[in-house]
């Protein structure tokens, strides 16, 4: 009896910008539950608008979720989901080595549930990124979660911003992430605002502009 293969196996990744070959920064973009590659691509003009030198991938989810439960219940309940996700993020990351492209030029970007799976990723494989930028997502695990603490992010530009009434991210959990990360080298920086719900604002696409121009332009 053959194996079933993981949920996000074989699902498209849809690509914007300049080639790899040609990219001086390249953005993985990581949609939420409901959304799409082409959802969170609409950040794209906003995050970069002057540069032509960036490539953007946008891996899709299996039925527009990548695992069904909160990101705060226990493991098991989201699995294969979870570690499916986190092999699809991992290989691109993979693919843009090979492409010659290394890791200090790679910028992961999140949305909600899109955003607690990158930042998942990026833990369980720390290096030194162009950056991992955090918009309305924090860490997976149930409370208590005793996350990895080896390894390095070596000064990796770390962005988490979330509103203080976010109905599915406790603030709390952004927080202990936010610390979890700084513990594990990264350059942190954790943003809480005052009402504004599960959305992304200006100050976080400007924060995400400046860092992409940043790496882009060496």
């Amino acid at each position: 009896m053959s194996t079933p293969l993981p949920p996000h196996a074989g699902q498209p990744v849809v690509t914007r910008g300049t080639a790899l070959v040609d990219a001086r920064a390249v953005v993985i973009l990581v949609h939420g539950r409901g959304g799409s590659p082409q959802s969170i691509l609409a950040l794209a003009p906003q995050i970069a608008p002057a540069l032509a030198d960036v490539a953007y991938l946008a891996p899709a989810a299996s039925g527009e979720s990548w695992y069904p439960m909160s990101f705060m219940a226990p493991m098991a309940q989201n699995e294969p989901g979870i570690t499916s996700g986190v092999s699809v993020i991992h290989a691109l990351i993979h693919d843009v080595e090979a492409a010659g492209i290394p890791d200090e030029r790679i910028i992961l970007i999140g949305f909600s549930q899109g955003a607690c799976l990158a930042s998942t990723a990026a833990l369980r494989r720390p290096r030194r990124y162009g950056g991992v930028i955090v918009f309305s997502g924090a860490l997976i695990g149930p409370p208590g979660t005793q996350w990895r603490a080896d390894g390095d992010f070596a000064g990796t530009p770390i962005f988490l911003g979330c509103s203080d009434i976010d109905a599915h991210i406790p603030a709390a959990r952004v927080r202990e992430s936010a610390a979890h990360l700084e513990r594990m080298g990264g350059a942190v920086t954790c943003r809480i605002y005052e009402g504004m719900g599960h959305a992304v604002n200006d100050d976080e696409i400007a924060f995400t502009r400046e860092l992409v121009e940043r790496v882009a332009r060496g």
